[in-house]
């Protein structure tokens, strides 16, 4: 069997792991409702059903209009309520595809998602021994999620709701690196990319300007995916903070003797986007 969540007017395809809802930035699916608590319910997902379970939250989960107490199975059409959000799980035929093109496939993210508890990234990454902070590592995770959601809104045209969706998160990891804290490179390019592509479909710079900021406190090159939404903004967006890029290059240009080719490369590319700006 397939599953999918509708939360407001987005679907998302669900397979088989655990999945923390709450208001925290670093639950798989993050909801920003006052009511709701920081780990809120546990939504667990097999094959053969799916279940939820209340994470002793301040005002509870209901199934249906009940307050559920323990595990709860849910049936075809259940409808979840956490807080002032309602989400409503629907049970596909095998193969079955998604209506109107409108969900969220997240297999390529879910297949890989660890228990919050685990302070683990999946795959081979770096772990708290290489110095990165523990909570950054748990949400590139959630990061990988976002993406998913976000780059479907944005292929939507919901600039807008993508925005609201990604603030939050992107502030906090930004936060995190003003304050010295290492952030996994996994989790620097999502955040990365997707700041500069908020910056292309709503026209703001200040998501360019954030995006030079997080590599700027992280004293690390953008990577290619991060420059070539960079390019792309620079195009669509007002001035950008010259001044603050300028002092990235200059930091990078520090570095210069101990990049090898690859990252040579890079950091010619982020001068032409420094010489890019200043003819805007």
């Amino acid at each position: 069997m397939r599953f999918r969540l509708r939360h407001q007017q987005q679907d998302i395809e669900l397979v088989d792991g655990d999945f923390v809802l709450g208001r925290s930035a670093e639950c798989h699916l993050s909801l920003d409702d006052a009511l709701i608590s920081r780990r809120h319910a546990l939504l667990a997902v097999r094959r053969d059903g799916v279940t939820i379970e209340d994470l002793q939250s301040r005002n509870g989960v209901l199934v249906d209009g009940l307050r559920i107490t323990g595990r709860v199975a849910l049936a075809d059409g259940a409808t979840v309520r956490i807080g002032g959000q309602e989400l409503t799980l629907s049970v596909l035929a095998a193969g079955s595809a998604a209506a109107g093109g409108r969900s969220v496939a997240l297999a390529q993210i879910a297949q890989t998602l660890p228990s919050l508890s685990d302070g683990q990234e999946s795959g081979p990454v770096d772990d708290t021994s290489s110095g990165y902070d523990p909570s950054t590592i748990r949400r590139a995770d959630t990061f990988r999620m976002l993406a998913g959601v976000a780059d479907k809104a944005f292929a939507m045209g919901r600039a807008a709701e993508a925005e609201r969706m990604l603030a939050a998160p992107l502030a906090d990891v930004l936060e995190t690196s003003r304050s010295g804290r290492r952030v996994t490179p996994a989790l620097l390019e999502q955040a990365g990319r997707l700041s500069a592509k908020l910056a292309i479909v709503t026209g703001k710079a200040i998501w360019a300007d954030r995006v030079i900021e997080l590599y700027g406190s992280a004293a690390c090159l953008c990577p290619a995916s991060v420059l070539d939404e960079l390019y792309s903004a620079l195009h669509r967006v007002g001035p950008v903070d010259v001044t603050r890029l300028r002092a990235y290059v200059e930091a990078m240009r520090a570095q210069v003797t101990s990049y090898g080719p690859a990252d040579r490369f890079l950091f010619q590319r982020l001068e032409g986007l420094d010489r890019l700006a200043a003819l805007r």
